[in-house]
């Protein structure tokens, strides 16, 4: 805790400022255009993997980092086919990656979910940690039984994360500036 306090104290209040602004207008977008703005998301996303792949292969030769030149050479060809799947088929990885990442986030809430439960049941029973473990497999359980859709609401729940973050962060700013 005490580093993170340094770290804040050390960002200028702007940048805070412009983080939360960002964040706001971020959410706004996907609530009001949930599919335009994803799309657009995800196009930035292959461009990003993209241009990660090329610089991880380009520090195989350059020394720049301290992973074995395999794993820095695979990440690479990773990233350059999956930035070019993403960017030549845009509208299947605007549907294709959503829902991957909520089956995913549906495995974890059923596994967290029962690592929840054990633990609450270990040695005496703890009910919160069981009634948040229960409820970690229900949310995993509805996420995997209807994928597809809990995809189309992704970008309106990131959307709502997204304004509420923003206006933490401003609020933040001005507390920092004031300070």
């Amino acid at each position: 805790m005490v580093a993170s306090t340094a770290v804040q104290r050390e960002m200028p209040w702007w940048v805070a400022l412009i983080n939360g602004i960002a964040s706001l207008i971020l959410g706004l977008l996907l609530i009001s255009s949930p599919g335009m703005s994803t799309l657009i998301l995800i196009q930035f996303m292959g461009f990003y993997w993209l241009i990660d792949g090329i610089i991880s292969i380009v520090r195989i030769f350059t020394q720049t980092s301290d992973l074995h030149w395999g794993w820095l050479l695979a990440r690479g060809i990773l990233g350059i086919l999956a930035g070019l799947a993403v960017i030549n088929n845009p509208l299947w990885s605007t549907i294709l990656i959503p829902t991957v990442l909520v089956i995913i986030l549906g495995v974890q809430g059923i596994i967290g979910g029962i690592i929840g439960m054990i633990e609450g049941f270990k040695g005496g029973v703890k009910w919160g940690a069981v009634v948040v473990g229960a409820i970690g497999i229900i949310f995993g359980l509805i996420l995997l039984t209807s994928p597809f859709m809990a995809a189309l609401a992704l970008p309106i729940v990131a959307g709502v994360f997204a304004i509420f973050g923003g206006i933490m962060a401003i609020i933040f700013s001005f507390q920092m500036r004031s300070a």
